[in-house]
């Protein structure tokens, strides 16, 4: 059984890090509540790091608990996931969900990651219609 473990070297840390995600981003995935955005990384494992501003999450237990949810999901996907650096950024209304959803939507978004370019391909669209 792989190692399931959360590490700190599971985690974005530096600013240089961050920026290199936002400046070179390959991969997003969205909803209206969640945005993942995802560059390549030369490591051999994906990192996860968090955007969650005030503005959006008021309150520190509202930010702890966004991270907490997608941190435990992340650790039980990133095995399943290319070694990218993915950053995740909340917005508006993410509070309005309880943690079953929360779970469920980041869960939907790793699994859309998985693909080739993070998104479906035309084909896959018209064949779901």
């Amino acid at each position: 059984m792989p190692d399931q473990s959360f590490r700190k070297t599971s985690r974005l840390l530096r600013p240089s890090e961050f920026r290199n995600v936002f400046d070179q981003t390959a991969l997003r995935g969205s909803t209206s509540q969640l945005l993942v955005l995802a560059t390549p990384n030369t490591l051999e494992k994906p990192r996860i790091g968090f955007v969650l501003a005030k503005k959006q999450l008021k309150r520190a237990v509202d930010r702890n608990r966004v991270k907490r949810l997608i941190r435990e999901s992340f650790r039980l996907h990133q095995h399943d996931l290319a070694n990218h650096d993915f950053v995740i950024l909340a917005r508006s209304g993410i509070l309005e969900l309880d943690n079953q959803q929360i779970r469920e939507m980041i869960d939907g978004l790793w699994f859309r990651l998985r693909r080739p370019h993070g998104k479906h391909t035309g084909r896959e669209r018209k064949a779901r219609r």
